[in-house]
Parts: C-alpha cells; structure tokens; sequence
C-alpha cells in the first residue's frame, strides 16, 4: 500500500550550547584542581614522613619542615666547624719534623716532611740565612718526601746562638710558606 505510513523512532540530539560547553569546561577544571590536590597531599606526607612530623594539617607540615631545615643548618654548621678543628690539627701534624744538633762550630739540621711542598727549601735557606748560618755541606732530597741534612756554621760576627732558636726559626720559615 503505497500510503502506508512508517514510523522511525528517532532521538534528537540536544544542539551544543554554550551552558553544555561551560559544564565541560567545569569539570574538566574540577579533575585539575583534584589532582593539583592529590599532588599536594603526596608531597605534603612526604615532607611530613621526612621531617618526622605529626601534623595534619598544610600549615602545620611546612612550621615543622622549616625547623627540620634549620636544624639541619646547625648540624652542617657543627660539622664544618668540626671539619675546621680537624684540618687545623692535621695541618700542625703534618709540620715537618726539626732536629738541630749543636756541633763545635754550627749546627747539624735535620728536616724531614711526608709531602714535598714547593719552595720549602728556599723558606729554610731563607731562615738559614736570617739567623746568619753559613751552610757548609748539605744534602737533599725532595722527590715524594723532603728530606734535608744540613751543616750550618755560624758566620764569625754573630753573637752565639743555641739549637732551639735554629729549630723555631725553620718551623716558622715553614709555616709561613703557606
């Protein structure tokens, strides 16, 4: 029958609007904000796991990790000082040792250092002849280590000197090479 008439069931689509747009736009800054918060919380317990902190609340975490900070501060700086003292006596163990023995005439100086510094035989050549000794014989060696056998006799116009004045006089020539 050519008048028969059919019916379709149909669903008619709501037209995009600008409201379904603001909603889609709404959430989707909704799931930001969540997951902004999420992070937050994670990195909120991570600090409160680190600094051992019992607070709950964000203000609360952040006062606790600011003096876990500064308590750190101080330890680093306990530390260093520390480090400080200890270098300084490493240093005064590293100080060459000086034996000077009183001879007729002069002195036999005797110096012997782990490490080889530059220019230390210069420093106590230097003292030598502050002190107004003449080196008659020496023997050196500087390779790793120094070493250094000297004669010294005193000059005939200075006044007389004693093995201990000899022996301060290279320390200090020694000391101040640095």
């Amino acid at each position: 029958n050519p008048l028969s008439l059919r019916w379709e069931r149909k669903t008619i689509e709501k037209p995009k609007t600008k409201i379904n747009l603001e909603e889609k736009v709404g959430r989707s800054m909704d799931s930001r904000r969540r997951g902004k918060n999420a992070s937050m919380q994670r990195k909120l317990q991570q600090l409160r796991s680190v600094t051992n902190s019992s607070a709950v609340n964000k203000a609360s975490i952040i006062v606790d990790a600011t003096r876990y900070i500064e308590e750190l501060k101080q330890k680093v700086d306990g530390l260093n000082s520390e480090l400080g003292t200890a270098e300084s006596s490493i240093s005064q163990d590293e100080l060459p040792m000086v034996t000077v023995e009183t001879l007729e005439r002069g002195f036999l100086i005797n110096v012997f250092s782990e490490r080889n510094c530059p220019g230390m035989l210069g420093a106590i050549l230097d003292a030598f002849e502050e002190l107004g000794l003449d080196v008659l014989d020496a023997r050196v060696s500087c390779e790793d280590t120094f070493q250094l056998e000297a004669v010294g006799g005193e000059s005939q116009e200075n006044e007389s000197i004693d093995a201990q004045v000899v022996k301060q006089a290279v320390l200090q020539a020694i000391q101040n090479m640095d």
